[in-house]
């Protein structure tokens, strides 16, 4: 029997040069469905803001919202490690409000961890919230909730300036206790340099194979979000193809009459519906 991973299980991954395997999941069915595949670390991540709840960016997540989502994940989630990603701005004024509200995730959210974005600067903020009892990932490189400032959905560390301030990001956050990061969106080379300079599992998306694990936003690997698929994804899947087939497919057999059928109905015993017809009738 499969048991529930952990942070420290997690870390002893890298030692035994054993690759992490992550994905996202929203709600019930994929928790449910990432826990029977056998991953590592589910991440409910606020992508659902774009993925799930059709917003243009993460910006506007809530904390509420991500509240309400891992609780439905981890209703289904019962083995991997679950992290919570904590939205823009739940961390970024303070480092009490960021303590306070990844104690939130935890406490009211149910997951096991809480993941936000940011390197040197945001080091501090990680460290007290570990020493509140709370495990932190890190993810450095290209970071969603401030992608403006970085210049848009662009790759990162892609001179040797800008690469050595993401492996100096990356330190830091170990420095700070993080257990993991995750990097995303650099180039390979710089994944691998990344991943010998930390201790640390660091879990790319978009960082090259040399990394110490994968994750990627399920909905994008099964081709369910339609919107754009990032270079670094592999669609095992087209279920949108065959989920749009079936509500047409429904919906032509309604309209022609042929749904539902005897066998989707439900009969009546016949002594019942005369009776039925003649106190209708009176």
């Amino acid at each position: 029997m499969r048991s529930k991973v952990t942070v420290l299980d997690v870390q002893r991954a890298k030692a035994d040069g054993r690759k992490l395997v992550m994905v996202t999941a929203y709600d019930y069915p994929f928790g449910l469905l990432a826990d029977q595949a056998g991953v590592d670390i589910v991440l409910v991540g606020d992508s659902l803001g774009m993925v799930v709840m059709g917003m243009e960016d993460t910006v506007k997540v809530t904390m509420g919202h991500m509240i309400h989502h891992i609780q439905a994940v981890v209703r289904g989630c019962k083995n991997p490690l679950v992290v919570g990603d904590m939205p823009f701005m739940s961390y970024n004024t303070s480092v009490p409000e960021a303590i306070a509200n990844a104690g939130r995730l935890v406490k009211e959210g149910g997951c096991d961890v809480v993941k936000l974005e940011g390197g040197i600067h945001f080091a501090p903020t990680v460290e007290a919230i570990v020493k509140a009892g709370i495990p932190v990932q890190g993810h450095i490189g290209l970071t969603p909730q401030t992608a403006s400032a970085l210049g848009g959905f662009k790759t990162q560390g892609k001179n040797a300036e800008a690469a050595k301030g993401i492996i100096e990001d990356a330190r830091a956050l170990e420095g700070a206790g993080a257990f993991s990061i995750i990097l995303e969106a650099v180039p390979a080379p710089l994944g691998a340099l990344v991943a010998e300079a930390v201790r640390v599992p660091v879990i790319g998306i978009g960082a090259g194979a040399e990394v110490d694990g994968q994750v990627l936003v399920t909905h994008d690997m099964v081709g369910l979000f339609d919107k754009f698929v990032p270079k670094f994804v592999k669609q095992y899947a087209q279920v949108r193809t065959t989920i749009l087939g079936a509500l047409q497919e429904f919906k032509q057999e309604v309209e022609g009459k042929q749904f539902p059928g005897p066998e989707h109905s439900f009969d009546m015993p016949a002594e019942a519906l005369e009776e039925l017809k003649r106190l209708i009738l009176r």
